[in-house]
Parts: C-alpha cells; sequence; structure tokens
C-alpha cells in the first residue's frame, strides 16, 4: 500500500514527530511504500473558497508546496495525519494543508484509509475532542475508513512519551495496516 504521513509539528524532534517515526517504521517493516510531508516546513497559502477549483479549468489558483504533495495525497491508499495539540485541535501547520483537500474534494472520494495520531500535555481526552470530530466527519464525509487512532495523552516532552506505551500503539497501527 501507498501511505501518505502528513505531520504538523514545527518541532523535528518532539512528541508527534517521534509517533509519526513509530508509524512509519511499523508501515515500512509491513511492507508498506511511505511518503513523508512535513507540513511545517512547507509554503502553502491557506484556501480562500475562491472556488476556482470547482470551475471551468479545475485547478487551485495558488502554486505552493501543496503541489507537492496533492500527487502523493491522490494516489494513496493510506492517508496518516499527526499533530500536536495546541489548543483543542490539530495545529495550524497541519490544518492549512486539510483545508486545501478542498481542491481535490472529488479525487479524494474513495476508498482510502486514515489515521490519526495526536500528542498533547493535557492529560483529559476532552483537549482532543475538536481534532478528534474534525477527523471522523472528514473521514466519513469523504468515505475514508478509519484505520486507528492514536492519543498521546500527558506527553509534555518525549521522555513522558517514551514512558508510555503510545509510541507502541503508533508501531503497531502502521504495521496492521
Amino acid at each position: 500500500m501507498k501511505v501518505v504521513v502528513i505531520t504538523g509539528s514545527p518541532h523535528t524532534n518532539g512528541t508527534s514527530a517521534f509517533l509519526a517515526e513509530k508509524f512509519i517504521k511499523g508501515a515500512t517493516d509491513a511492507g508498506h511504500e511511505i511518503y513523508r510531508f512535513d507540513a511545517a516546513d512547507m509554503d502553502v497559502h491557506p484556501c480562500i473558497a475562491c472556488e476556482k477549483c470547482h470551475g471551468e479549468d479545475a485547478v487551485c489558483v495558488f502554486k505552493d508546496d501543496m503541489q507537492e504533495l496533492n500527487p502523493h495525497l491522490l494516489e494513496a491508499d493510506v492517508v496518516a495525519l499527526v499533530s500536536p495539540i495546541y489548543y483543542y485541535d490539530i495545529n495550524a501547520q497541519l490544518k492549512t494543508f486539510i483545508d486545501r483537500f478542498y481542491a481535490n474534494d472529488a479525487q479524494l472520494h474513495n476508498n482510502k484509509k486514515t489515521v490519526l495520531m495526536v500528542t498533547m500535555a493535557d492529560k483529559t481526552i476532552e483537549s482532543a475532542g475538536g481534532a478528534l470530530n474534525s477527523f471522523r466527519s472528514m473521514a466519513r464525509f469523504l468515505g475514508w475508513q478509519i484505520a486507528g487512532t492514536v492519543v498521546g495523552a500527558d506527553c509534555w516532552t518525549l521522555d513522558m512519551l517514551r514512558k508510555t506505551d503510545f509510541p507502541e500503539q503508533a508501531y503497531k497501527l502502521g504495521r496492521e495496516l
């Protein structure tokens, strides 16, 4: 399977990046083809709902790093989204790219699988509620099957995360796609 992993954290050695690495290791060990896209390092304009992508030309007006992601996104069998929770939802870096899915809306409605992995300092699942609700709604809308989620609660630091079973959950999720 072709697996696209889109990360949102600007911290290359942070908690969500660590979960992404474990997931990728599991997916690689299972023989899947991986394409990793680190959204925080890319330049993308937020969607402005201008509708040019749904008009006669059917292309996005912005020529930015979304053009790099699009071919991989469209070919993917699995789309894994990985983000820190800063304030009750996925972070802005990742959300900007998800909003740009709109330009490929019709082509993305198919039989993909999807994964969400998040990390956060808070101990309560409520703090991930916005991310989980948005993710589930998006998957339902696109007709994607949710392959799993990992919510790394109480993981303020990488050391805290390493003392949990969340990295193993991420690895297994990648391995069992």
